[in-house]
């Protein structure tokens, strides 16, 4: 899996891919936002992963992980998962957190468990997805998950 940093060229491709999985688009130019792709032979994207930081660094919120429907079923959406949690934990970040009503199968085999969305919106208040929710109203039907990150 050769994952690289998405940068400016990237950002149509990555947004298209990310709302064609149906995921949250708010913040990806933004610079707290760290976001990786995968490309495959062809250079289309098969995979993204991502998370932002809380304020004190010592939250992340999981974001963007998706695996392209043709390549789903074979790890790369759990490699993609790790390697965000790999990421934030290097960058001090203790906890991880994220929000999904409809993958908490997927996030328990990764050791994720069920939290407190207020809890989550709280300590990660300044992010662009929590603060998105909170604007919309979105907030209150989400699904939040949470997991302790080892350190570097």
């Amino acid at each position: 899996m050769l994952l690289t940093r998405v940068g400016a060229d990237d950002l149509a491709a990555v947004t298209q891919f990310l709302q064609d999985a149906d995921l949250t688009l708010s913040g990806l130019d933004a610079p707290t936002v760290r976001l990786w792709l995968e490309r495959n032979g062809d250079g289309r994207i098969v995979g993204t992963t991502g998370y932002e930081l809380s304020d004190d660094r010592a939250h992340a919120l999981i974001r963007s992980v998706a695996v392209a429907t043709s390549a789903r079923s074979t790890g790369r959406g759990s490699r993609l998962a790790t390697f965000a949690l790999t990421q934030a934990a290097a960058e001090g970040a203790r906890t991880a957190w994220l929000f999904s009503r409809r993958s908490g199968g997927f996030w328990q085999g990764l050791g994720f468990r069920p939290a407190n969305r207020d809890d989550l919106a709280g300590v990660l208040a300044e992010t662009h997805q929590v603060a998105l929710f909170r604007q919309t109203g979105q907030l209150d039907g989400e699904v939040a998950w949470s997991r302790p990150l080892d350190g570097p």
